[in-house]
């Protein structure tokens, strides 16, 4: 089991954002993530700053931790675009980068670049592109030149040299639960990304939510069986606080929550970073603690 962080990027670099990224590797989190958004439900209204400049100004203040996205969709990004920006965090970070991808919901990611009378893509729709955008970001960045012609998205001999530090390039964590997303995961990731199930969140219980999370990976295993790959080769990660549980209000609720977790096949926690007066907030002095021991009470 792996315990990971998701800092989200809401403060000034010079004002506590370098810190707490060198924090997080202090503590010994296996990765550190950060929303990939333009701007986030309740946050929408503060500062909010980018993905990719704030993982690599965390790339030039940490060495051993592995930093990412949770999750970049096609809502606002293009594969071309977002694959030379990768290629050269992953070379700015010595190698540490995973891609947390997934088709994007209904936020306000979905409705930022729409023009007047323009409406926003059905489910449907992201799926279509998402099924595009992820076969297509595999190849540029494995292929040194890349030609496509599709229905979304077009690439005209596209370069990526030298590609990737990691090969045959950086590892994909695909958010999915659906059976198009499963079957992108099985067959392009080499990690699986679950929030539960987000219709138990606030009238589930936590049984009912770990059924629906046991259920995911059981349909995970049936696609993997579809390309012949073995579902034990694909990480599985559980990003907290969209589930009826309250990992992060005790050491010992953090304990059950992942013990019962790992049961299920669940590889790799991760927990939201602190933020006072949101969703997300906790006692800092009880997240440092499970950063440090809660995987020890596992063994």
């Amino acid at each position: 089991m792996r315990l990971s962080t998701v800092i989200l990027p809401d403060r000034r670099w010079s004002e506590g954002g370098r810190e707490t990224w060198q924090r997080a590797e202090e503590l010994g989190f296996h990765t550190a993530y950060t929303y990939d958004h333009l701007s986030w439900r309740t946050f929408r209204d503060g500062p909010w700053f980018g993905a990719v400049p704030t993982l690599t100004a965390a790339a030039t203040v940490t060495s051993r931790m592995r930093l990412g996205t949770l999750v970049t969709s096609p809502n606002f990004r293009h594969p071309v675009t977002l694959a030379k920006e990768l290629i050269s965090l992953d070379d700015i970070s010595g190698g540490r980068l995973t891609l947390g991808i997934g088709a994007g919901g209904s936020g306000f990611d979905a409705t930022a670049l729409l023009g007047d009378g323009q409406e926003p893509w059905t489910p449907r729709e992201r799926a279509d592109r998402f099924g595009e955008f992820v076969p297509l970001l595999d190849r540029l960045l494995t292929q040194d030149v890349v030609s496509y012609d599709g229905e979304h998205y077009s690439a005209s001999e596209v370069r990526n040299i030298p590609g990737c530090v990691q090969r045959p390039r950086l590892p994909f964590a695909v958010a999915a639960t659906g059976p198009r997303g499963l079957r992108l995961a099985a067959r392009h990731g080499q990690a699986w990304v679950t929030t539960g199930d987000p219709k138990l969140f606030e009238t589930g219980t936590p049984e009912e939510s770990r059924a629906a999370v046991a259920g995911q990976i059981q349909r995970l295993g049936k696609a993997c069986a579809e390309i012949d790959r073995d579902p034990a080769g694909l990480h599985k990660i559980m990003l907290t606080g969209f589930t009826p549980d309250r990992p992060l209000d005790s050491f010992d609720a953090f304990v059950d929550f992942a013990g019962s977790h790992a049961e299920l096949g669940i590889d790799e926690i991760v927990v939201h970073w602190p933020i006072d007066g949101s969703v997300f907030a906790a006692d800092l002095a009880v997240f440092e603690k499970i950063a440090t021991d809660g995987l020890a009470q596992l063994s």
